[in-house]
């Protein structure tokens, strides 16, 4: 596992970690890791969020700062997915031609105004939370938990090379289900310390909500692309990071 773990950190982010080892097995374990990568970039997100309301900045400047983190810590990489995928689905291309516009380095029209939406409302949802640090966290936690459900047995690659062929098919659903299952009781056992009943039931939502998300974008866009890739699952990771952003808005 701990070959995962070096390989997750690896692949989703920017820390120099060495791996050692890059195959099917070894990303079956990183992608079950992945959440573990989200409460670490979200930790340090909320560790900004505390330091700009300490210097007395306000909510939706600590928000935005706070969005800026994981962007930082990833090299825009999930990001860089999103718009790469609304430019492949949104050219409305057959899926061979819809690949190679999201292979290209540019970003359409399609792409900006998805990267702009879902930016703007991951830091508006987050400046709207009544725990914003904790929410961060959160939705950071839950956005990649969207990685092994998307590598689960029985999703294609939709390219034969890349990070969507290392990854894809690795994870049983029954690990992608257990460690969805971990997630739960942690948020919601966090969740009840942060906000009473009501955090505990947002905190469950915002969960199931974001899963919910990532796999209504990932059944369409196995629809028309025949398979994940790396850019679907940086998609799926910031659209679930916002639906659990929107619900833990809630008050």
């Amino acid at each position: 596992m701990t070959d995962g773990i070096r390989l997750a950190f690896g692949l989703l982010t920017v820390l120099p970690v060495r791996n050692d080892r890059v195959d099917r097995d070894t990303a079956r374990r990183a992608m079950l890791a992945a959440p573990a990568v989200g409460l670490v970039v979200g930790g340090a997100a909320a560790l900004v969020m505390v330091a700009a309301d300490r210097l007395g900045l306000g909510g939706l400047t600590r928000a935005v700062l706070a969005v800026a983190v994981p962007a930082v810590l990833t090299r825009a990489l999930h990001l860089d997915g999103l718009a790469d995928l609304a430019d492949g689905l949104g050219s409305g291309r057959p899926a061979e031609e819809a690949l190679a516009v999201m292979k290209r380095s540019d970003i359409g029209p399609f792409g900006v105004v998805t990267l702009l939406l879902v930016v703007m409302g991951q830091a508006a949802a987050l400046a709207e939370a009544p725990e914003g640090a904790y929410a961060v966290v959160l939705a950071a936690v839950t956005g990649r938990l969207a990685f092994p459900w998307a590598c689960r047995a029985g999703v294609p690659a939709a390219r034969p090379e890349g990070l969507g062929a290392l990854v894809a098919g690795t994870v049983p659903a029954g690990g992608a289900a257990a460690v969805t299952v971990i997630v739960l009781v942690l948020a919601t056992g966090c969740g009840a310390l942060a906000g009473g009943l009501h955090g505990l039931v947002t905190s469950a939502l915002a969960v199931v909500c974001g899963v919910g998300a990532a796999l209504a974008l990932l059944r369409h866009a196995v629809r028309r692309l025949g398979g994940v890739t790396g850019d679907v699952l940086g998609a799926l990771a910031e659209i679930a990071a916002l639906a659990a952003l929107l619900v833990l808005a809630v008050r």
